[in-house]
């Protein structure tokens, strides 16, 4: 694994645009192909092997925490639960999500957390980094299958009826994610459509008050939702005032609602006591001095993770290199503690290896670099490709 600077190609932005990525430029320049990483063929052979094994584990501990109802520990809305326990048990279907890793090529790569709700970068990782590589790399390849796998994935996942797939269309970023995916299930032969998560409806069967958990989301014709696939968080959706509608709608959700339980960082230490030792996993508890007792020297340099997070927020490392700290407004429902693994340093840059997981396959990979230990909203998304 090496860091390459390049020359952006002079046209970047238009060919970014007709690929359907419109959020390029944003935080001062999100796609950045001045630089691009390159790989050896084993190193991508143990990035996907490190992805399904991982993956593996996760599925397992989600049996676990189901079969032994420990759902404290995850800090759940009380409705969250039975919708977890009855998805698992009905064993509904998963669409994908990304892994991020700590690795520089050499050893295992290290799991630092699981996006395994709301996956975003997916654009720029299936489809805007491909055609990168065609440009400048022809003779190259590039650890990405994602938009094939989506496309199949999605034919196979048994689905009833129409597809509604939702964001909120203000932000580019998920209403560019939520264009292409709705592109793969049209690829897929499903009958698919696009709305903004604000004009989804909600009929409560006659005699039923206003907002009675009895009753049916309906799409902006008033016909019945029987499957949605929804570019919205799990906990947020929970909050909405129709929050308690999920559970008695019959409505199929994507990602279902078992994901919950590994979007959330209380599943890192629940990995590590389960499978303590892991070489793909990090030493992980609900507790400083748990993870001094577990995990020895890791102890004195770790990250303290909100179980709620996204993009870096609210995210503290203690390490002997130095501390760090990212604001936000996660954390009330507490922490998690893990042991630090220093994304590796290149030209002064810290990429994380975003890893594709679609169905139960490793399906490509995306890189996010900053110039601060702590990957932000901010970081610069950097292509790739492979000897």
């Amino acid at each position: 694994m090496r860091r390459e600077r390049r020359t952006p190609r002079p046209d970047w932005q238009r060919r970014c645009e007709a690929v359907g990525f419109s959020f390029h430029s944003a935080d001062g320049g999100y796609w950045d192909e001045s630089a691009c990483y390159a790989f050896s063929a084993g190193e991508i052979d143990a990035l996907e092997a490190a992805t399904e094994a991982v993956h593996a584990l996760c599925l397992e501990a989600v049996a676990h925490v189901v079969s032994t109802g420990a759902f404290d520990r995850f800090r759940l809305p009380e409705p969250a639960i039975p919708l977890v326990v009855d998805s698992w048990r009905r064993s509904e279907p998963s669409l994908f999500g990304r892994f991020d890793f700590s690795w520089d090529g050499t050893g295992e790569p290290k799991m630092l957390e699981y996006n395994a709700d709301t996956p975003t970068s997916l654009v720029e990782a299936a489809v805007v980094q491909w055609y990168w590589l065609q440009d400048v790399h022809p003779d190259r390849d590039q650890f990405n299958s994602l938009h094939e796998k989506l496309v199949e994935r999605w034919g196979t996942m048994g689905l009833p009826g129409d597809l509604i797939l939702t964001c909120s269309m203000g932000n580019d970023e998920d209403a560019d994610t939520l264009q292409y995916l709705l592109d793969t299930a049209l690829q897929a032969g499903l009958d698919a459509r696009a709305i903004d998560i604000e004009a989804i409806g909600w009929v409560p069967v006659p005699g039923a008050g206003e907002r009675e958990s009895a009753g049916r989301f309906v799409d902006l014709d008033g016909r019945p939702i029987e499957s949605l696939f929804k570019l919205y968080p799990w906990e947020w959706m929970l909050r909405e005032a129709f929050g308690p509608c999920i559970a008695g709608s019959g409505t199929r959700i994507i990602e279902p609602p078992w994901k919950m339980l590994l979007s959330n960082k209380a599943i890192l230490p629940v990995l590590w006591e389960l499978f303590p030792g892991h070489p793909n996993l990090l030493p992980a508890s609900f507790d400083a001095s748990g993870l001094a007792a577990s995990a020895g020297d890791w102890a004195s340099n770790h990250v303290r993770k909100p179980l709620y997070s996204r993009e870096g927020a609210n995210v503290t490392i203690r390490s002997a290199q130095g501390n760090h700290h990212e604001g936000g407004r996660y954390g009330a429902e507490g922490y998690i503690y893990q042991a630090y693994a220093p994304l590796p340093r290149f030209d002064d840059r810290y990429p994380v290896i975003g890893s594709w997981i679609v169905g139960d396959r490793a399906a490509g990979m995306g890189i996010r670099e900053d110039g601060s230990p702590i990957t932000r909203n901010s970081s610069h998304f950097i292509p790739h490709w492979f000897d």
